[in-house]
């Protein structure tokens, strides 16, 4: 069985940040939430049915509350956009390095696509716990990383405007049937993967090179 992954992240952030491309001082994208789908892939010539839902049905999750370090206190802009409040992620929170390294690990040997460039976020990330002297136990080399967003809006204009959480109500689909709203890892997840397989069956798969 060939499988895949889907991720999405949710890091620290604070009014305008995202405008300001976090360059106010003191503002870094540091990762809170990581969430992760390994997904069943099947080559187009291995089903004659492109509605099968079996294909891109999820196998595994993986999700994972980290705490921050250089801004340990989240910011109540944060914590409404995501609904991750800073009592949660003191008591339940990963240490990045423990984090990093079990998200890498279950990515090992896949392809792992993100709606956007979360792969740049998590370079940051690896980047920052390095400098820390922080021991990351698996490699970001071993896993094929790839933004899947310019593929997905040019098969999909109208998921253009439309962030990971929110692509299964642009399509008309129905909500995924798993906790949390947009802005929670997981669950974009799952938007994400109810977009692709809502494509596949529209006759745009995901093309077996990146698989």
């Amino acid at each position: 069985m060939t499988t895949f992954v889907v991720f999405d992240l949710e890091f620290t952030t604070w009014p305008d940040a995202l405008e300001q491309n976090w360059s106010a001082p003191g503002q870094f994208r540091e990762i809170v939430q990581i969430g992760a789908l390994r997904l069943r892939a099947e080559a187009a010539s291995d089903s004659s049915d492109s509605s099968d839902s079996s294909v891109y049905s999820v196998v595994e999750e993986y999700e994972a509350l980290v705490r921050p370090l250089m801004n340990p206190r989240l910011s109540p802009y944060f914590t409404e956009l995501t609904g991750i409040d800073q009592e949660s992620v003191d008591r339940e929170g990963l240490p990045p390095a423990e984090a990093l390294t079990a998200f890498l690990a279950f990515c090992e040997g896949q392809s792992v696509l993100s709606y956007g460039n979360d792969m740049v976020v998590l370079g940051e990330n690896l980047g920052w716990a390095r400098a820390r002297g922080d021991e990351i136990k698996s490699s970001f080399l071993s896993a094929g990383f790839l933004n899947v967003r310019p593929w997905l809006n040019t098969v999909a204009p109208a998921t253009a405007p439309a962030n990971v959480g929110r692509l299964w109500q642009v399509l008309g689909l129905p909500k995924p049937p798993v906790s949390g709203e947009e802005h929670s890892a997981l669950f974009d997840c799952h938007s994400f993967a109810a977009a692709l397989r809502h494509l596949r069956a529209a006759g745009a798969a995901l093309p077996e090179a990146w698989l």
